[in-house]
């Protein structure tokens, strides 16, 4: 359960709430795990992890009633690693989100902050690792930042009322430079529906300068230098615009969910970034990603998930990259669960360095060899 904190005259830096229906939540999630993956660099590896299937986090939001159906609201989280205390999203205090805005009964809600985006909003719940698996099993280098992985600066977005299930929103990205209104700005739009046993979710991203503007968008990331690190995408870093549609679905029936995830992912404009290694310049790569996932509530404590992803590089560098996830959760209470999962990466074909295609899951060194194995057995805890 969350703790509600009515502020006190005692809290100095943040003014006393007056009424009831006026509140700050503080909330929290930890994550910790212990890894094997067989194959990091050459070697095996064993090491623990932090931010697992959830990223560990703590933040504070809330909201205030303003009257005539309107409430101010903010959310202000920060993550870490358990491991050793650091922040997360490249030592950023506010990494995860940072908002105010604006939600109206009759007109929707307005943000601004930094947020996540349209493809993470809207066909992000329907992979399986927004919901049971691991961020190591999540689209490969999450090219199509359907994770979520990379959250947007200098963000404005709307999200609109629900109508008979049906739900929309878009959001606009300042990229803040002078003299160029373009460079680093983001736009995207989405839509969602659900009504009974069925979701679904669409959305499409326009990214100027990605580097930049998505990867390198933390405290620490270079102006100038290359931020993409991922050797699935980073052949493609110095792209003038990447664009991404992803759509999701799911059916329940019973205990029983069928889900899966589409995404299409294209880099264009190859060497429009100065200071940057490019090759085929003026060219477009674009990747194809498609997922099917399954998930079982065998009963109320006890959670059984599959998945299988396939990803096709194509246009520059032909590369595949096939993987398969299989795991479970076990609550011990409404705040805290057991999981564990084990997932498999084959890649076969050129990567985007231009080099033979080796297995990199999520967040491990990539694999000397086109096969990447990894296990993992962990803990969550709410707050």
């Amino acid at each position: 359960m969350k703790k509600k904190l009515v502020f006190l005259a005692t809290v100095a830096s943040i003014p006393a709430l007056a009424h009831a229906q006026n509140s700050v939540t503080l909330y929290g999630l930890i994550d910790v795990g212990m890894v094997y993956a067989n194959n990091a660099g050459g070697h095996s590896q064993v090491q623990m992890s932090s931010g697992n299937i959830n990223g560990s986090r703590w933040g504070l939001k809330g909201t205030e009633d303003l009257g005539g159906g309107l409430q101010s609201l903010f959310v202000l989280e920060s993550g870490y690693s358990l491991n050793n205390g650091k922040l997360g999203q490249g030592g950023d205090l506010l990494g995860r989100q940072a908002y105010v805005g604006l939600a109206s009964s009759s007109l929707g809600t307005i943000l601004l902050g930094r947020q996540y985006d349209s493809i993470t909003d809207y066909p992000g719940p329907f992979e399986a690792a927004n919901q049971w698996s691991p961020y190591f099993g999540a689209h490969p280098g999450d090219l199509d930042n359907v994770n979520g992985t990379n959250r947007i600066n200098n963000t404005i977005k709307y999200k609109s009322l629900s109508y008979g299930g049906f739900t929309f929103g878009g959001m606009y990205s300042l990229g803040g430079i002078s003299g160029q209104y373009t460079r680093n700005q983001i736009y995207a739009m989405g839509a969602a529906y659900q009504q009974g046993p069925l979701a679904l979710g669409l959305a499409y991203e326009n990214i100027r300068d990605p580097n930049y503007s998505l990867y390198g968008n933390n405290a620490s990331s270079s102006t100038t230098g290359l931020n993409v690190t991922n050797r699935i995408f980073s052949g493609y870093a110095s792209a003038h615009v990447q664009q991404i549609i992803a759509a999701g679905g799911a059916y329940t029936i019973g205990r029983a969910t069928i889900g899966g995830t589409y995404s299409y992912t294209q880099f264009g404009n190859l060497g429009s970034e100065p200071g940057l290694a490019a090759t085929n310049v003026g060219r477009s790569a674009m990747f194809d990603n498609a997922e099917l996932n399954f998930k079982y509530q065998l009963t109320p404590a006890l959670l059984l998930g599959t998945a299988y992803d396939y990803t096709k590089g194509f246009g520059i560098n032909r590369v595949t990259y096939q993987q398969g996830v299989a795991g479970a959760v076990y609550l011990l209470s409404k705040r805290t669960d057991l999981y564990a999962d084990v997932m498999y990466q084959h890649a076969s074909g050129t990567d985007s360095t231009g080099a033979p295609a080796v297995a990199a899951l999520n967040g491990l060194t990539a694999s000397t060899t086109p096969n990447q194995m990894l296990a993992i057995v962990g803990m969550r805890h709410r707050f």
